[in-house]
């Protein structure tokens, strides 16, 4: 293997997938604009303009519907394929969502996080991704411009290894059209850790004639069902082992689905997704030199859901602190929810409690999660919730 020495460039979160993108060598894009997604799909296209690219074709369609169509189609008859798109644009994709993973195809789709409407909004929020976790596609969460592009790499490989599509997720404006230092991969080291996709079927094989999407009829539709299950239980293993190769050969490790830190020796942790983990992180370190004993548990995989190494969390604390930037109407936070479902029929029964934060946007700072810490503390200190739900920015 050659030596990897990273090339560095400052770019949006959108631009970072974009040139992840021309660098796992994807041979077919449909995508239709929306805010905020726009810009990954317009740099794709000046790639393809300026002849950056070889072999890729990009699919001008007339909606997001029509863009997972057309991505299945590609991916159906072998290609890589990719897409992007953001809140009611995903939320017209949800019919095909469903075909892209009844039919075992490896599409890979960012999902630049947008609070869905009404009243419309162009800013943070995860209820539009998380409103399709029964879809069948696994779902990463980048906390920063640096995960949107190793995610997406690292996505093709572990969908086409399992057979299943993958959505990477990241922020609405604070990743997507936020710049940062990325540091990015030489081709010839992608083309060794991406190597070109290996087909489940080929529809171009004239000799061997089958149907994609045919009736299921209840003597066969089940079995169909249990092999997407455990397609997507032994993604886990997948994703573990390609995290750790990444790392080995990038410096980068994703080997966990869930990434810690002080945990050890923490009364409690702080848990929840994405970019907010950014601002999470910071407080911590501020809070832990002020004598707080907390923690973090940045869930990166949300499908499959990492329930294995959150139990094994659990055990060490005695609360965690849920936050959750979506919400579930007539229930809680989607993770809270996740969490506290994965933690039933176990010995670990921490103190939980769900903090609903920064919906449509709104800014969840360091002083925030200070409060947070002050309000869980208290919680264990008298060993009973205060109420399970809080709807954090109400109130202040």
């Amino acid at each position: 293997m050659a030596e990897y020495k990273p090339i560095r460039k400052v770019v949006s979160g959108n631009y970072a997938a974009a040139y992840a993108v021309k660098h796992a060598r994807v041979q077919v894009v449909a995508a239709y604009p929306i805010t905020p997604q726009t810009s990954i799909i317009e740099k794709v296209a000046e790639f393809i303009a300026n002849g950056e690219v070889e072999n890729l074709q990009y699919v001008p369609v007339e909606s997001e519907h029509s863009a997972m169509a057309a991505c299945i189609g590609a991916s159906a008859a072998g290609a890589r394929a990719f897409t992007a798109t953001s809140a009611q644009g995903l939320a017209l994709m949800h019919e095909m969502l469903h075909w892209a993973s009844g039919a075992r195809l490896p599409i890979v789709m960012v999902d630049v996080n947008r609070a869905m409407a009404p009243p419309w909004s162009v800013w943070d929020d995860q209820t539009d991704s998380l409103a399709q976790r029964d879809t069948g596609w696994m779902q990463f969460y980048a906390e920063n411009n640096q995960e949107v592009y190793d995610g997406v790499l690292m996505a093709f490989k572990i969908a086409e290894t399992v057979n299943l599509p993958a959505m990477i997720v990241e922020s609405a404006f604070i990743l997507s059209h936020t710049y940062d230092v990325v540091e990015m991969i030489p081709q010839e080291l992608v083309d060794e850790f991406l190597p070109p996709r290996k087909p489940l079927y080929d529809l171009a094989d004239f000799s061997r004639p089958f149907s994609v999407g045919a009736l299921g009829t209840p003597a066969d539709y089940y079995e169909f069902r249990y092999k997407i299950a455990k397609a997507m239980e032994d993604a886990k293993k997948v994703i573990k082992d390609v995290g750790k190769e990444f790392g080995e050969r990038f410096g980068r490790d994703y080997s966990d689905m869930i990434e810690k830190g002080y945990v050890d020796d923490a009364d409690f942790v702080f848990m929840g997704m994405g970019s907010l983990m950014g601002t999470v992180k910071e407080a911590v370190e501020l809070l832990r030199k002020e004598g707080y004993k907390v923690g973090y548990a940045k869930v990166r995989w949300f499908r499959p859901f990492p329930k294995e190494e959150l139990r094994e969390i659990a055990e060490s604390v005695k609360g965690i602190a849920v936050l959750d930037r979506n919400f579930s109407f007539g229930q809680e936070g989607i993770l809270f929810n996740e969490a506290k479902g994965a933690l039933y029929n176990t010995s670990a029964r921490p103190i939980m409690k769900n903090y609903i934060v920064g919906l449509g946007g709104r800014d969840f700072t360091v002083p925030d999660v200070k409060k947070v810490a002050e309000n869980m503390k208290a919680i264990i200190e008298k060993g009973e919730l205060d109420v399970e739900v809080d709807w954090y920015h109400l109130k202040r």
